[in-house]
């Protein structure tokens, strides 16, 4: 469904963030050491990345003030 979705998400939103369960339930397991994780586990991983990922838009700064200045700052140069 994930896969079928993918198109009209793009298509019809400003900003989408796909997480694949599979990857999330392997942070889990393997960085926080939960043997079983459950959903609650799953939705405070999600909500710890999507709370960092928009700092940059819910806090003054002059460094990232919009998603596509993130994006910009978040790919290395060579100097």
């Amino acid at each position: 469904n994930a896969t079928l979705s993918v198109h009209q998400l793009v298509e019809n939103s400003d900003e989408t963030f796909c997480i694949d369960n599979e990857a999330l339930y392997e942070i889990c397991m393997r960085t926080l050491k939960l043997s079983n994780p459950s959903y609650g586990d799953l939705n405070h991983l999600v909500s710890a990345v999507m709370s960092g990922v928009t700092t940059c838009l819910r806090f003054p700064g002059q460094l990232n003030s919009d998603l596509r200045k993130l994006a910009v700052n978040m790919v290395p140069f060579p100097r």
